[in-house]
């Protein structure tokens, strides 16, 4: 009992309070996307929660338990391949997700549409939206991402990519002979829908912009930033192509509303000027999101 309380200590020790919250949000919301939109639809969205949406069908065991039931075996093989704090945050995870499924059944949340387009649209994207948030918080719910990093071990030639979308076309296969081809569709477009959400969630929401700048007057465009926009710039080392003169390249990172102003700035000093603006998705740091928020 001591090893226990012991190996929870150091496991805990230090962990950020934001990947906690981030983990418990993630797992109500993604939970709740199963009574709301997914089941009243009949839309199995891959992996093992689908597989358990297929067994509910045919044994009427409730989806939550049954998730949980398939990844013991995957918790207790793939432990090894994964880091003491990761392993720990992903079993706390996977038991809440997986008991919050049944919990919000129990407390009787109820279905909003029977529709199956809006239930595959929404359902991806509340499900997407939460698990996102568990990846944030350093944590994942098992399934067939835990799956795949087990037979990568074995099979390092396939992929965890690639076998994590072999499982859920399975899934989907196998919810077609189950709920019928139409549904097995809906849960395609689900599964895309989750996968972008995810995307957008761990990338971040905001879209600050990347802006660098080509030109022979890189100090008055550095200065008037520094000076009249507050903003930080970094001068990257660079040669030209065609001249083969070495000058800077300027680079600054902007909210989108800033980004008019840099381009005033950088024609008044240069009209001659090169500059391509990118998407920054998250920017950390002074001036942008806190490094404390991540956790």
């Amino acid at each position: 009992m001591n090893s226990v309380r012991d190996w929870l200590k150091r496991v805990m020790k230090g962990e950020p309070l934001m990947a906690w919250v981030q983990i418990v949000v993630g797992c109500i919301i993604g939970a709740a996307a199963y009574p709301m939109f997914l089941e009243p639809c009949e839309i199995a969205p891959g992996g093992l929660s689908g597989v358990a949406m297929i067994i509910n069908r045919v044994t009427s065991w409730p989806v939550g338990v049954t998730t949980l039931v398939l990844n013991i075996p995957l918790f207790i093989v793939g432990y090894r391949s994964m880091g003491r704090v990761f392993a720990f945050r992903s079993l706390v995870a996977t038991i809440l997700f997986s008991l919050a499924i049944d919990g919000l059944k129990l407390l009787h949340v109820p279905a909003l549409t029977q529709d199956s387009m809006l239930g595959t649209i929404f359902g991806g994207v509340l499900l997407g939206v939460g698990l996102g948030l568990i990846l944030r918080g350093g944590a994942t719910t098992g399934g067939s991402d835990m799956a795949a990093r087990v037979v990568h071990r074995y099979l390092p030639f396939l992929s965890v990519g690639m076998f994590v979308f072999l499982i859920d076309c399975l899934v989907v296969v196998a919810a077609a002979f189950c709920f019928g081809f139409t549904q097995s569709m809906y849960a395609l477009i689900c599964i895309f829908i989750n996968g972008k959400v995810i995307d957008m969630v761990m990338l971040g929401l905001s879209k600050n912009k990347a802006c660098f700048i080509m030109t022979q007057r890189w100090q008055e465009v550095n200065g008037r930033i520094l000076r009249e926009m507050d903003r930080g710039v970094t001068l990257m080392e660079a040669r030209g192509g065609y001249t083969g003169n070495e000058r800077p390249v300027v680079l600054c990172v902007l909210p989108p509303q800033e980004v008019a102003r840099l381009k005033a700035i950088v024609r008044q000093e240069d009209e001659s000027a090169f500059m391509f603006i990118t998407e920054a998705h998250e920017a950390l740091g002074e001036g942008f999101s806190g490094w404390s928020q991540e956790g």
